[in-house]
């Protein structure tokens, strides 16, 4: 299987390479840089593998949610090259991907992702890590205020993840009350933990045609007037 992933959702921006079972990265923490970036970072990736884009048997990306203009760069990014190599697509979600993150560097399976959301709220997630250690969403993911933050299924052992942790810890931690056993604010999604959920979707054959590669905002107002 070989999978080219991207994620321009956050502050990083990040593009990763699947093949087999090894994943190569190149990441840069590069605030409003994402689109003079991100190509080259593919181009690169497939350079130093000796691929062609028309080789690949796909192309991931972090569908949302996050940035808009970042969510958006992605999505774009990811229809122009698909219908170009005619690939199919296999969006992913940032949250999903910050969870599978954090259990790939700190082996916590039980992970409440999230994001600052603005406007006084955060984009939220409850993942747990099953037997085939990849991230699995409790629930429904949403956009909400911080103090009706939806509770996990059990009262202990669960590991904050993500900026949404920075921006709303006091409220986010006296909402799960004592669920939360660490957090860390600094966790954010990367393009290597979309190509690892995406292998499992591609050979699950959930992948789907360029045309689909849109953003998933979770805001519904900002869907709308985006």
């Amino acid at each position: 299987m070989k999978l080219l992933a991207i994620d321009t959702s956050g502050d990083a921006c990040s593009a990763a390479l699947l093949v087999d079972d090894r994943v190569q990265q190149e990441l840069q923490i590069a605030p409003r840089r994402h689109g003079e970036l991100i190509l080259s970072m593919m181009q690169s990736l497939l350079d130093d593998s000796g691929l062609q884009l028309h080789e690949l048997d796909g192309i991931a990306f972090g569908r949302g949610p996050g940035s808009f203009t970042g969510v958006r760069i992605a999505a774009s990014v990811t229809q122009g090259a698909a219908f170009a190599a005619d690939l199919p697509v296999i969006p992913i979600s940032t949250l999903a991907a910050m969870a599978q993150g954090q259990f790939r560097r700190r082996g916590q399976r039980r992970l409440l992702a999230a994001l600052d959301a603005r406007m006084d709220e955060v984009y939220w997630g409850c993942y747990q890590i099953g037997d085939a250690g990849l991230a699995e969403l409790h629930g429904e993911e949403c956009v909400c205020p911080p103090d009706r933050a939806p509770l996990p299924p059990t009262s202990e052992g669960w590991a904050g993840v993500g900026p949404g942790w920075s921006a709303y810890q006091a409220i986010l931690q006296a909402r799960m009350g004592g669920a939360v056993e660490t957090t860390s604010p600094e966790a954010f999604c990367e393009a290597r933990d979309i190509a690892t959920l995406a292998a499992t979707e591609f050979s699950a054959g959930r992948q789907l045609p360029p045309e689909q590669a849109i953003p998933i905002y979770l805001r519904d107002q900002v869907t709308r007037t985006a």
